[in-house]
């Protein structure tokens, strides 16, 4: 076996962003004792597998690989086999209401993912019709609504079982890792050397082997932080483990601090029902699933807000003229008292783009601001329900927290 622990390699590589292109003999030993070690200590059995088999269902693949996006193999467990449970093939997700594709997908975050796989399978179902098979280049993949590159790949390699390369996240690491790529994964020159050193390195034959091989080892040896490079099948060969800088690759510009967003999560209640809103319509990343009705609060802290800070707040958000509601909210407030009480739950949620914080307040309503509220709603042509079983609705991730930290602290 040939070894790049060379002090001229080394040196060339620690200057270069581009890294160390494999040769001709790194890139077949790379494969062969990627593909042992998986063999032997990589993930097999999960539902979404097809790598010992001689065919696979592509649609299973596809509806994993749009789940595992930022979202670990534990959680998705939970999700993937009751989903295929209702929408069993393709064309049931693509003639199923949104709604439904929304109450099988609450709880598992990152909601755009369901809408843009429920638009996909719309156009994949449409391409069955046209085609009489499913999508089978990484092209043809690309072509359908929310499959970058990289999953396109991984379909075509474990679903189709071709020639398909991937490259996330987790690849991108441990190639930037072992190639000595020193420049900022964010920039597109850097992207690009990276996908040509993963084709270079992805075998012709079991494509599929090797991406799911690569993808447990970005997940479970190549980790961002605290590496396991003892353990690693491809050591010998990391420029970085021989640099003893593979703690410090891949190397990532800083992200902008993400803002902070401090919202009240009302719970009105009236003879023991609660008003939950059905966020449809453009909801946002809730669409088509339940919540409290949210307030947001003019300001941007940093932290949890102390009671005074609060209290300020929510008195500045229901007297101010500015227009920080919507329709809806305007309207709600000059239904509803203030709020005076202090927070009686807190959390903190954090998305990909904001921390938000939430603050669980309760008020009690009377028969005329029950009333009230349901003709404004009504008129707003707003989806509500009046009910003492919340937990029976599609929830968002952050409103079943909100309940667990309500029905804790009751």
């Amino acid at each position: 076996m040939t070894t790049t622990k060379t002090t001229d390699v080394c040196t060339i590589a620690q200057m270069s962003e581009q890294g160390v292109y494999p040769s001709d003999e790194q890139r077949h030993s790379f494969a062969k004792q990627l593909l042992a070690w998986f063999e032997l200590h990589g993930r097999h059995g999960l539902p979404w597998q097809y790598h010992h088999q001689p065919s696979a269902d592509i649609y299973a693949v596809w509806v994993s690989e749009i789940m595992l996006q930022q979202t670990q193999v534990v959680t998705v467990l939970k999700f993937f086999e009751p989903f295929l449970a209702r929408f069993t093939t393709v064309q049931e997700l693509a003639v199923a209401d949104w709604q439904e594709v929304a109450s099988f997908w609450a709880g598992l975050g990152y909601y755009a993912r369901a809408r843009n796989l429920h638009a996909g399978a719309q156009q994949v179902a449409d391409f069955i019709d046209t085609h009489g098979r499913f999508p089978e280049t990484v092209n043809e993949w690309q072509a359908v609504k929310g499959v970058g590159r990289s999953t396109a790949g991984a379909i075509v390699a474990m679903g189709v079982k071709k020639f398909g390369v991937i490259c996330d996240g987790n690849v991108k690491r441990v190639l930037a890792r072992h190639r000595a790529v020193c420049g900022d994964v964010t920039k597109s020159t850097t992207d690009k050397r990276l996908w040509e050193i993963a084709t270079a390195l992805t075998p012709k034959e079991r494509s599929g082997h090797y991406a799911q091989a690569m993808m447990d080892l970005g997940a479970t040896i190549c980790t961002r932080t605290q590496p396991k490079c003892h353990l690693c099948p491809v050591t010998d060969d990391c420029i970085a483990s021989a640099l003893g800088v593979q703690s410090r690759l891949p190397v990532k510009k800083k992200a902008p601090p993400k803002p902070h967003w401090h919202s009240i999560a009302l719970s009105l209640t009236h003879r023991g029902l609660t008003l939950w809103l059905h966020r449809q319509n453009g909801g946002g990343i809730w669409d088509g699933l339940w919540s409290l009705p949210i307030f947001m609060l003019p300001l941007d802290d940093n932290q949890k807000l102390d009671n005074n800070t609060l209290s300020d707040a929510i008195f500045k958000a229901w007297q101010s003229d500015e227009k920080v509601h919507d329709l809806l909210h305007s309207q709600l407030i000059e239904i509803l008292p203030m709020p005076t009480q202090t927070s009686t739950v807190y959390l903190r949620h954090t998305l990909t783009h904001v921390h938000w914080h939430l603050y669980g307040m309760s008020l009690c309503l009377n028969h005329s601001q029950f009333n009230q509220i349901n003709q404004t709603l009504t008129a707003l042509g707003i989806d509500y329900l009046w009910t003492d079983a919340p937990h029976d609705l599609p929830l968002p991730a952050a409103m079943h927290k909100l309940l667990t930290l309500s029905n804790s602290s009751a």
